[in-house]
C-alpha cells in the first residue's frame, strides 16, 4: 500500500510526532516535537531489569540458546574469558528468547509506545547491548547515525526506539549522544566510517557528520527510559570505565507501516549485506529485505495488518 492508504501517518496541526493520547503532557508532546526523544525516568523496574540481565549471562555461558538470535563477541578476548559477559557485546533478534521478550511486552513500556504508534504495535528489532571496557582501541564505538538507515519500512513517524539503562549510563561508560532536532532532517547516506582499527561489521555512520550540531549526552540511572524517532542522528562513546554498561531496547513499529525498495536508494548496500550475512548464517539462497524482517517481527498489540 501507498502512505495515503495508512491511517496512522501525521495529521496536520500542532503534533507530527505523537498522536492524541492520554499518557503525554502537553509538554512531552512538544518536547518530543521538538527534538525527537524523550526521556522518561524510572520506567522498568529493578526487578525486571534483573530478570533481564541473569538471562543474558545464561545466553553468554550457553546455558541457552535463543533460536534466530545473533551473539556478537569480541573474539580477542575469547581465550582470556571463555564463555562469559566479559566477552559478548550485544544479543540482537532476541525475539524467540521469552525472558529477554518481556521487555517488549511490558504495559509501561508499551503505554509509551502506543502514543507514538497507535494501538497496533509490532516490535521489530530486538538488541541487548552490553558495553565492554574499551581498553586499547575504539572497537565499541557506535559512530553517529539514524536507525532508519537499517529499515526498509515507512512511514517513519510511526517508528520509536524504546532504550532502557540496565545500570546508570554517563559519559564515562559510553552513555547514548542524541543531536536533539535531526528527526526533521531526511535519512542521510551511511556507510563505515573512516576510523583507525577495524569497523563493527554493520555498525554504519553518516559519511557527511556535521561536526558542528549540538549534542546532548543522555546520562540514565538504572530503569530510565528513552523514545527516540528513528531519523534521530545518535551514537554512543566508548567505555572508558572497567566496568560494563548494559542497555536493553526495541523498535517498535505501527503494524499499519509498510514495506518499502530500497533499489536505488542510500540503504541499497546495506541490503546486499544484510543478505549477504544471512545467506552464510542459513546457507539460503533466494532472500529479500523484508524476509529477515518478517522473520524478526512480532505483534504485540492490536492486529497486524500490514508488516
Amino acid at each position: 500500500p501507498t502512505s495515503a492508504q495508512v491511517s496512522a501517518v501525521p495529521q496536520p496541526g500542532r503534533f507530527c510526532y505523537t498522536l492524541d493520547n492520554d499518557v503525554l503532557t502537553t509538554e512531552q508532546r512538544q518536547f518530543y516535537e521538538d527534538n525527537g526523544y524523550l526521556l522518561v525516568k524510572k520506567l522498568v523496574s529493578d526487578k525486571d531489569i534483573e530478570r533481564f540481565r541473569k538471562e543474558f549471562v545464561r545466553i553468554c555461558k550457553k546455558e541457552v540458546n535463543p533460536l534466530g538470535a545473533m551473539i556478537m563477541k569480541d573474539e580477542s578476548l575469547r581465550s582470556q574469558y571463555g564463555h562469559s559477559e566479559k566477552v559478548v557485546n550485544k544479543v540482537q533478534d532476541f525475539q524467540e528468547d521469552k525472558e529477554l521478550f518481556r521487555y517488549c511486552t511490558l504495559p509501561e513500556v508499551l503505554k509509551y509506545v502506543e502514543c507514538f504508534t497507535g494501538p497496533n504495535i509490532m516490535a521489530m528489532h530486538t538488541m541487548l547491548i552490553n558495553k565492554l571496557p574499551d581498553s586499547d582501541e575504539q572497537t565499541f564505538l557506535h559512530p553517529m547515525h539514524q536507525d532508519l538507515h537499517y529499515f526498509p519500512f515507512r512511514p517513519a513517524a510511526r517508528i520509536v526506539c524504546s532504550w532502557t539503562a540496565m545500570e546508570r549510563a554517563d559519559q564515562d561508560n559510553g552513555c547514548l549522544v542524541v543531536q536533539p532536532g535531526t528527526h526533521k532532517e531526511p535519512l542521510k547516506p551511511h556507510g563505515y566510517p573512516k576510523w583507525e582499527g577495524k569497523a563493527n561489521k554493520l555498525f554504519h555512520g553518516l559519511l557527511d557528520e556535521n561536526e558542528r550540531s549540538p549534542r546532548v549526552h543522555l546520562v540514565m540511572e538504572k530503569g530510565d527510559t528513552v523514545f527516540f524517532h528513528p531519523l534521530l542522528i545518535h551514537g554512543s562513546g566508548i567505555n572508558k570505565t572497567s566496568g560494563f554498561r548494559k542497555s536493553i531496547n526495541c523498535y517498535f513499529a505501527s503494524s499499519e507501516c509498510y514495506y518499502i525498495d530500497v533499489k536505488n536508494t542510500t540503504q541499497e548496500h546495506l541490503e546486499k549485506e544484510l543478505v549477504e550475512m544471512v545467506h552464510k548464517k542459513y546457507n539460503t539462497t533466494s532472500v529479500e529485505l523484508r524476509d529477515i524482517w518478517n522473520f524478526r517481527a512480532r505483534l504485540v498489540q492490536g492486529e497486524r495488518i500490514n508488516l
